[in-house]
């Protein structure tokens, strides 16, 4: 027998699909800054042993240098950005939704099994509410990567103004290196959510979009009552 069983709020999906395209383009924004200035690269002793993006690569694809466009779009929807996760930050708090997003002393173990399961190395999942524990740290994760993207780009956006968070970034340029591993962060969180999406199946995906999942309960009809043995006598 199916039921309809809510699972997500609409202040939950909200936020979630309004910062897919608005993270979108601060990471199209921000590789076309990183294009007009390929200044990241693995160096020692004063030699360059990797860079990001060779020379090649922008000869080949005709990449110009949009310098300009990028700052534009991406300090226009860092606002944006902001915004929407301060709203979905006061939510879960407000809610008590972040009960069933807070990792637990557990989740860090259970993750590995989750790992495990998903691999199709181990059988049975461990169990979980709302969300499993890798989803926990998952989402608790990028939470946390989001405010670290914020800080960091203050800090290089106004490094005078906003000296205290430069000193707290361990300065302008250490900052940049950050902001730069946090965007990664974002693509490869960006690919194994959408893969994991994919392995969870439609029903998952519809909850998202609608907040109500599709679940299977027991029909009470099908339950056959076992007799419990009684261990007294019979009476003579």
């Amino acid at each position: 027998m199916k039921e309809i069983k809510e699972k997500h709020p609409l202040a939950m999906r909200w936020t979630h699909w309004i910062n897919f395209p608005i993270l979108t383009i601060m990471i199209w924004s921000g590789t076309l800054i990183y294009w007009a200035n390929d200044v990241y690269t693995i160096t020692l002793f004063g030699h360059k042993f990797f860079g990001f993006f060779p020379e090649g690569f922008y000869t080949a694809f005709h990449i110009q240098k949009r310098l300009a466009e990028g700052m534009a779009f991406h300090f226009l929807f860092m606002w944006a950005f902001a915004l929407n996760g301060l709203v979905y930050v006061l939510y879960t708090m407000i809610s008590g939704e972040w009960r069933e997003l807070v990792p637990q002393k557990k989740s860090f173990k259970e993750a590995w099994l989750v790992l495990l399961h998903d691999l199709h190395i181990r059988k049975m999942a461990p169990p979980q509410k709302k969300y499993n524990a890798a989803q926990r740290i998952a989402y608790t994760a990028i939470i946390v990567m989001g405010f670290g993207s914020l800080i960091t780009g203050l800090a290089i956006y106004k490094p005078v103004q906003f000296y205290y968070l430069a000193w707290l970034c361990g300065g302008y340029h250490f900052a940049r290196i950050l902001h730069f591993a946090l965007t990664i962060g974002y693509v490869f969180f960006f690919l194994i959510h959408i893969i994991q999406v994919i392995l969870a199946g439609w029903n998952n995906f519809r909850s998202v979009i609608s907040g109500f999942e599709v679940v299977n309960k027991p029909d009470p009809k099908s339950i056959v009552e076992t007799p419990v043995p009684s261990d007294e006598k019979p009476v003579q």
